[in-house]
Protein backbone atom coordinates (compact mmCIF):
# COMPACT_ATOMS: atom_id res chain seq x y z
CA UNK A 1 0.00 0.00 0.00
CA UNK A 2 1.22 3.45 -0.88
CA UNK A 3 2.40 4.97 2.68
CA UNK A 4 1.39 8.60 2.16
CA UNK A 5 -2.07 7.24 1.05
CA UNK A 6 -2.35 5.29 4.10
CA UNK A 7 -1.06 8.21 6.46
CA UNK A 8 -3.98 10.42 4.71
CA UNK A 9 -6.45 7.92 5.19
CA UNK A 10 -5.44 7.80 8.39
CA UNK A 11 -5.59 11.10 9.26
CA UNK A 12 -9.02 11.47 7.94
CA UNK A 13 -10.27 8.43 10.08
CA UNK A 14 -9.10 9.94 12.83
CA UNK A 15 -10.69 13.43 12.26
CA UNK A 16 -13.99 12.06 10.87
CA UNK A 17 -13.76 9.22 13.67
CA UNK A 18 -14.95 6.43 11.00
CA UNK A 19 -13.37 4.73 8.12
CA UNK A 20 -16.46 5.03 5.88
CA UNK A 21 -16.80 8.90 6.09
CA UNK A 22 -12.63 8.77 5.45
CA UNK A 23 -13.53 6.39 2.38
CA UNK A 24 -16.47 8.79 0.84
CA UNK A 25 -14.19 12.08 1.74
CA UNK A 26 -11.09 10.47 -0.25
CA UNK A 27 -13.03 8.75 -2.98
CA UNK A 28 -12.43 4.96 -2.36
CA UNK A 29 -14.19 2.38 -0.86
CA UNK A 30 -14.53 1.47 2.87
CA UNK A 31 -12.90 -1.84 1.92
CA UNK A 32 -9.87 0.04 0.59
CA UNK A 33 -9.69 2.72 3.41
CA UNK A 34 -10.09 -0.28 5.67
CA UNK A 35 -6.78 -1.94 3.96
CA UNK A 36 -4.70 1.48 4.82
CA UNK A 37 -5.13 1.63 7.80
CA UNK A 38 -4.44 -2.50 8.48
CA UNK A 39 -1.15 -1.93 6.56
CA UNK A 40 -0.20 1.36 8.70
CA UNK A 41 -0.73 -0.80 11.81
CA UNK A 42 1.10 -3.78 10.46
CA UNK A 43 3.86 -1.72 9.66
CA UNK A 44 4.16 -0.08 12.46
CA UNK A 45 3.47 -2.81 14.93
CA UNK A 46 0.52 -0.94 16.90
CA UNK A 47 -3.06 -0.06 17.62
CA UNK A 48 -3.87 2.83 15.69
CA UNK A 49 -7.52 3.05 16.38
CA UNK A 50 -9.77 1.76 19.11
CA UNK A 51 -12.33 -0.03 16.98
CA UNK A 52 -16.34 -0.06 17.74
CA UNK A 53 -19.40 -1.19 15.90
CA UNK A 54 -20.09 3.05 16.60
CA UNK A 55 -16.78 5.03 16.15
CA UNK A 56 -13.05 5.00 16.24
CA UNK A 57 -11.24 6.18 18.63
CA UNK A 58 -7.38 6.37 18.47
CA UNK A 59 -5.09 4.89 20.77
CA UNK A 60 -2.17 6.70 22.97
CA UNK A 61 0.02 5.50 19.88
CA UNK A 62 -2.29 6.52 17.28
CA UNK A 63 -2.32 10.02 18.86
CA UNK A 64 1.43 10.59 18.44
CA UNK A 65 0.87 9.23 14.75
CA UNK A 66 -1.65 11.66 14.51
CA UNK A 67 0.32 14.42 15.51
CA UNK A 68 3.36 13.94 13.28
CA UNK A 69 1.27 13.14 10.22
CA UNK A 70 -0.65 16.58 10.63
CA UNK A 71 2.87 17.93 10.68
CA UNK A 72 4.44 15.37 7.69
CA UNK A 73 1.53 15.51 5.35
CA UNK A 74 1.21 19.45 4.50
CA UNK A 75 5.20 19.42 3.82
CA UNK A 76 4.38 16.84 1.31
CA UNK A 77 1.58 18.87 -0.19
CA UNK A 78 4.29 22.05 -0.27
CA UNK A 79 6.81 20.16 -2.18
CA UNK A 80 4.59 17.79 -4.75
CA UNK A 81 2.71 21.77 -5.20
CA UNK A 82 6.14 23.14 -5.81
CA UNK A 83 6.82 20.74 -8.03
CA UNK A 84 3.55 20.78 -10.29
CA UNK A 85 4.04 24.18 -10.23
CA UNK A 86 7.06 24.25 -12.57
CA UNK A 87 5.51 22.33 -15.09
CA UNK A 88 3.45 25.11 -16.02
CA UNK A 89 5.12 28.06 -14.58
CA UNK A 90 8.78 29.30 -16.03
CA UNK A 91 10.36 29.50 -12.42
CA UNK A 92 13.47 28.09 -10.42
CA UNK A 93 16.90 27.42 -11.86
CA UNK A 94 17.75 26.43 -15.31
CA UNK A 95 20.65 24.86 -15.88
CA UNK A 96 22.24 25.18 -19.47
CA UNK A 97 25.34 23.99 -21.00
CA UNK A 98 27.23 25.84 -24.28
CA UNK A 99 30.51 26.01 -26.14
CA UNK A 100 32.83 28.31 -24.85
CA UNK A 101 32.81 30.93 -28.01
CA UNK A 102 29.67 30.46 -29.02
CA UNK A 103 27.86 31.24 -25.58
CA UNK A 104 30.37 34.17 -25.06
CA UNK A 105 29.19 35.90 -28.52
CA UNK A 106 25.85 34.36 -28.96
CA UNK A 107 24.10 33.13 -25.72
CA UNK A 108 25.23 35.37 -23.11
CA UNK A 109 23.83 38.48 -24.70
CA UNK A 110 20.51 37.29 -25.03
CA UNK A 111 19.81 36.43 -21.48
CA UNK A 112 18.95 40.14 -19.98
CA UNK A 113 16.06 40.26 -22.54
CA UNK A 114 15.50 36.34 -21.19
CA UNK A 115 15.38 37.43 -17.59
CA UNK A 116 13.67 40.67 -18.12
CA UNK A 117 10.87 38.12 -19.84
CA UNK A 118 11.01 35.36 -17.41
CA UNK A 119 12.26 36.75 -14.10
CA UNK A 120 11.54 33.70 -11.62
CA UNK A 121 14.13 31.74 -14.04
CA UNK A 122 17.66 32.13 -12.67
CA UNK A 123 20.00 30.69 -15.52
CA UNK A 124 23.29 29.14 -14.60
CA UNK A 125 25.20 28.76 -17.70
CA UNK A 126 28.12 27.10 -18.15
CA UNK A 127 30.56 27.44 -20.94
CA UNK A 128 32.51 24.63 -22.01
CA UNK A 129 33.56 22.86 -24.73
CA UNK A 130 33.27 19.10 -24.19
CA UNK A 131 31.12 17.01 -24.92
CA UNK A 132 29.63 16.71 -21.13
CA UNK A 133 27.02 14.25 -20.30
CA UNK A 134 23.83 16.33 -19.80
CA UNK A 135 21.91 13.42 -17.34
CA UNK A 136 24.75 12.69 -15.01
CA UNK A 137 25.64 16.54 -15.25
CA UNK A 138 22.23 17.30 -13.99
CA UNK A 139 22.07 20.00 -17.23
CA UNK A 140 18.49 21.33 -18.09
CA UNK A 141 19.83 21.66 -21.25
CA UNK A 142 22.38 22.20 -23.77
CA UNK A 143 23.95 23.82 -27.14
CA UNK A 144 25.66 21.35 -29.24
CA UNK A 145 27.05 22.46 -32.97
CA UNK A 146 28.00 19.85 -35.75
CA UNK A 147 26.33 16.32 -36.08
CA UNK A 148 24.49 14.63 -32.93
CA UNK A 149 25.80 11.53 -32.07
CA UNK A 150 22.78 8.83 -31.34
CA UNK A 151 21.23 9.27 -28.02
CA UNK A 152 17.68 9.38 -26.19
CA UNK A 153 18.00 12.99 -25.68
CA UNK A 154 15.31 15.27 -26.99
CA UNK A 155 16.87 18.33 -29.94
CA UNK A 156 15.31 21.06 -31.57
CA UNK A 157 17.59 22.69 -34.36
CA UNK A 158 18.51 26.48 -33.56
CA UNK A 159 20.37 27.06 -36.83
CA UNK A 160 23.43 26.65 -39.31
CA UNK A 161 27.29 26.85 -38.50
CA UNK A 162 28.77 26.95 -42.05
CA UNK A 163 33.22 26.34 -41.59
CA UNK A 164 35.42 29.04 -43.16
CA UNK A 165 39.02 28.19 -43.91
CA UNK A 166 41.16 31.38 -43.78
CA UNK A 167 44.33 32.78 -42.60
CA UNK A 168 45.74 36.26 -41.96
CA UNK A 169 46.50 38.39 -45.28
CA UNK A 170 50.29 38.78 -43.43
CA UNK A 171 50.92 34.98 -43.42
CA UNK A 172 48.99 34.29 -47.33
CA UNK A 173 51.56 37.21 -48.41
CA UNK A 174 54.65 35.47 -46.84
CA UNK A 175 53.57 31.87 -47.08
CA UNK A 176 51.25 32.33 -50.78
CA UNK A 177 47.42 31.60 -51.25
CA UNK A 178 46.79 27.46 -50.91
CA UNK A 179 44.23 27.17 -54.04
CA UNK A 180 43.64 23.28 -53.48
CA UNK A 181 43.15 21.08 -50.41
CA UNK A 182 46.25 19.25 -51.25
CA UNK A 183 48.52 22.50 -50.71
CA UNK A 184 47.39 22.46 -47.17
CA UNK A 185 49.95 19.80 -46.27
CA UNK A 186 52.86 22.60 -47.23
CA UNK A 187 51.28 25.47 -44.45
CA UNK A 188 51.06 25.59 -40.86
CA UNK A 189 47.25 24.34 -40.24
CA UNK A 190 46.19 25.50 -36.73
CA UNK A 191 43.71 22.36 -35.51
CA UNK A 192 40.98 22.07 -33.29
CA UNK A 193 41.57 19.16 -30.80
CA UNK A 194 37.82 18.43 -29.38
CA UNK A 195 36.90 18.03 -33.25
CA UNK A 196 36.53 14.56 -35.26
CA UNK A 197 37.41 16.90 -38.57
CA UNK A 198 40.94 18.33 -37.15
CA UNK A 199 42.82 15.96 -35.21
CA UNK A 200 46.12 17.93 -36.27
CA UNK A 201 47.11 15.13 -39.01
CA UNK A 202 44.20 15.33 -40.79
CA UNK A 203 41.14 17.93 -41.86
CA UNK A 204 37.93 16.65 -43.36
CA UNK A 205 36.96 18.36 -46.52
CA UNK A 206 33.42 17.24 -48.56
CA UNK A 207 29.76 18.20 -47.72
CA UNK A 208 29.90 14.62 -45.60
CA UNK A 209 33.78 15.00 -45.00
CA UNK A 210 34.42 12.01 -47.82
CA UNK A 211 38.25 13.78 -48.14
CA UNK A 212 40.25 13.68 -45.36
CA UNK A 213 43.64 15.41 -46.35
CA UNK A 214 47.29 15.48 -44.66
CA UNK A 215 48.29 18.77 -42.53
CA UNK A 216 50.21 19.63 -39.77
CA UNK A 217 50.84 22.91 -37.73
CA UNK A 218 52.73 23.87 -35.02
CA UNK A 219 49.56 25.08 -32.48
CA UNK A 220 46.97 22.94 -31.37
CA UNK A 221 43.69 24.23 -28.91
CA UNK A 222 40.57 23.17 -27.28
CA UNK A 223 39.23 26.32 -27.98
CA UNK A 224 38.05 28.15 -31.10
CA UNK A 225 38.92 31.67 -30.12
CA UNK A 226 42.52 30.43 -29.10
CA UNK A 227 42.86 29.28 -32.77
CA UNK A 228 41.70 32.67 -34.17
CA UNK A 229 43.80 34.76 -32.07
CA UNK A 230 46.93 32.97 -33.61
CA UNK A 231 45.49 32.73 -37.00
CA UNK A 232 44.64 36.69 -36.97
CA UNK A 233 48.53 37.44 -35.03
CA UNK A 234 49.63 35.24 -38.81
CA UNK A 235 50.38 31.88 -37.38
CA UNK A 236 48.71 29.93 -39.16
CA UNK A 237 45.61 28.87 -41.32
CA UNK A 238 42.74 28.09 -39.36
CA UNK A 239 39.19 25.60 -40.31
CA UNK A 240 36.66 26.62 -37.71
CA UNK A 241 32.50 27.98 -37.76
CA UNK A 242 32.09 30.84 -39.19
CA UNK A 243 30.55 32.73 -36.11
CA UNK A 244 34.02 32.61 -34.73
CA UNK A 245 35.88 34.29 -37.73
CA UNK A 246 32.66 36.17 -39.27
CA UNK A 247 33.70 39.86 -37.53
CA UNK A 248 37.99 39.23 -38.44
CA UNK A 249 36.42 38.18 -42.20
CA UNK A 250 34.37 41.48 -42.30
CA UNK A 251 37.40 43.72 -40.45
CA UNK A 252 39.63 42.29 -42.79
CA UNK A 253 41.78 40.31 -40.28
CA UNK A 254 41.68 37.15 -42.22
CA UNK A 255 40.86 36.00 -45.34
CA UNK A 256 38.56 32.99 -46.44
CA UNK A 257 40.44 30.78 -48.56
CA UNK A 258 38.87 28.92 -52.10
CA UNK A 259 39.71 25.69 -52.35
CA UNK A 260 39.19 22.66 -54.86
CA UNK A 261 36.92 20.76 -52.20
CA UNK A 262 33.89 21.91 -50.23
CA UNK A 263 34.27 22.52 -46.64
CA UNK A 264 32.15 19.98 -44.74
CA UNK A 265 28.49 20.43 -43.62
CA UNK A 266 29.00 21.19 -39.83
CA UNK A 267 25.49 20.01 -38.88
CA UNK A 268 23.33 23.00 -37.63
CA UNK A 269 23.39 24.06 -34.03
CA UNK A 270 20.85 22.42 -31.82
CA UNK A 271 19.21 22.30 -28.40
CA UNK A 272 19.30 19.20 -26.32
CA UNK A 273 17.71 18.54 -23.81
CA UNK A 274 16.79 14.94 -21.69
CA UNK A 275 13.80 13.27 -22.54
CA UNK A 276 10.69 14.02 -20.99
CA UNK A 277 7.13 14.18 -22.05
CA UNK A 278 6.50 17.15 -20.98
CA UNK A 279 9.48 18.90 -19.81
CA UNK A 280 9.11 22.14 -17.21
CA UNK A 281 8.44 25.26 -17.94
CA UNK A 282 11.83 26.90 -17.75
CA UNK A 283 12.87 24.56 -20.43
CA UNK A 284 10.12 25.16 -22.48
CA UNK A 285 10.36 28.78 -22.68
CA UNK A 286 14.00 29.08 -23.04
CA UNK A 287 13.90 26.67 -25.70
CA UNK A 288 11.13 28.85 -27.84
CA UNK A 289 13.12 31.56 -27.09
CA UNK A 290 16.36 30.33 -28.39
CA UNK A 291 14.63 29.43 -31.41
CA UNK A 292 13.17 32.62 -31.78
CA UNK A 293 16.09 34.85 -31.04
CA UNK A 294 18.43 32.72 -33.80
CA UNK A 295 15.30 32.59 -36.59
CA UNK A 296 15.47 36.12 -36.54
CA UNK A 297 19.67 36.10 -36.27
CA UNK A 298 20.47 33.23 -38.57
CA UNK A 299 24.20 32.13 -38.60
Amino acid sequence: MDRVTSMRVFVRAATDGSLSAAARHLGMSPAMATKHVNALEARLGVKLFHRSTRRLSLTEAGASYLEACQRILPDIDEAEAVVASQRVKAIGRLRMNVPVSFGYRFVAPLMPAFSRRHPEVTVELGLDDAQLDLIAGRWDLAIRIGRLADSLLQTRRLGESPMRVCAAPAYLDRRGVPRRVAELVQHNCLSYTLSSLQDGKHWAFGVRGEFRVPVGGDLLANNGDALLAAAVAGQGIIYQPHFIVDEALARGELVALELDKPVIELGGIHVLYPPDRRPPAKVRVMIDYLAEAFAREPR
